[in-house]
């Protein structure tokens, strides 16, 4: 045993090198060679996009087939749009930004229903139509107008109200945890405008003249986040505004902007408590926290001798 022990004492490493080479050579050889991979069939897709170019007059919208191969390329909507523009057709016009649901740019009608390109994944089987959003005026192909929308989103007034003037930058207004957990739901509107171009009633009434058009889901939504926000002073005011029977109460509760909605809100749920408060039959909630402080937009930025 002691020999055994001390049999390979002094010998030097290079020496158990010869032997592991040996074993990895062996080892090499005596594994079956790897068969090559079997390219696979091309899974082919067709589009059907609806096309309009206000240049050529001779032509009215109409729908374009596209055909893509489905194995080189990736799983949603607006990647298989990006794909016929990159390879069949660059004149194809369409909005996109974040390329995950957040900045609203690539809503449209796929299917039947209005979505997100981004977040929609591409059926492997049959024809996927696509147009442009319902009962919007169309500048190219996918691309409409949201002039009015935004219009309609700023009459809302989507800031804060305070009553006493502060200076901008030097106060915080006080909100609790729990009055901010309370708008949860509210906040996360991306105004992708999904939700009005899907309601019949913004269809009829949406594009008419102010002050006597419906304002649709979405800014009725938000005007209802910013009444439910404790932090806000501007209740009575916001109501005056919502006072036309065309801007709030043209909404018949069909709730076509709910089922559609990229981000699961609720616009139906909110008109209805927007509704409640105008008639006095609700109330607005009280803050657990009120008033200002202080603010110190340097105090983060400062070194720190523990850090």
């Amino acid at each position: 045993m002691l020999f055994a022990k001390n049999i390979f004492v002094g010998m030097r490493p290079e020496c158990f090198l010869l032997p592991r080479l040996t074993i990895s050579f062996w080892r090499s050889m005596s594994t079956k060679p790897q068969k090559k991979s079997e390219a696979k069939a091309p899974h082919l897709k067709t589009f059907k996009i609806y096309r309009y170019d206000p240049q050529d007059k001779k032509k009215k919208g109409h729908m374009q087939k596209y055909t893509i191969n489905l194995n080189d390329c990736r799983p949603m909507v607006l990647d298989a749009l990006l794909k016929i523009k990159t390879e069949q057709d660059s004149s194809l016009s369409f909005r996109r930004s974040c390329r995950e649901g957040i900045c609203g740019s690539c809503g449209m009608n796929i299917d039947g229903v209005n979505r997100l390109a981004c977040t929609h994944k591409i059926k492997l089987k049959g024809t996927t139509k696509i147009y442009p959003l319902p009962h919007m005026y169309v500048i190219k192909d996918l691309v409409v107008d949201f002039s009015k929308f935004i219009e309609q989103h700023k009459r809302i007034m989507p800031y804060l109200i305070r009553e006493k003037a502060h200076a901008e930058g030097k106060d915080q207004c006080l909100q609790s945890i729990k009055d901010r957990d309370s708008l949860i739901g509210y906040v996360e509107c991306i105004l992708c405008a999904c939700c009005s171009t899907s309601c019949p009633e913004y269809w009829w009434h949406g594009h008419t003249k102010a002050p006597n058009d419906f304002l649709g889901p979405a800014a009725l939504l938000n005007a209802y986040r910013w009444i439910k926000d404790t932090r806000d002073e501007g209740t009575k005011l916001r109501l005056s505004k919502l006072t036309n029977y065309y801007n709030l109460y043209r909404c018949h509760q069909i709730n076509n902007c709910t089922k559609c909605c990229p981000k699961r809100l609720a616009p139906g749920k909110a008109i209805a408590d927007l509704r409640l408060l105008v008639a006095n039959f609700k109330k607005k909630k009280k803050g657990d926290l009120e008033g200002n402080l202080p603010s110190d937009p340097h105090k983060a930025c400062e070194p720190k001798e523990d850090c």
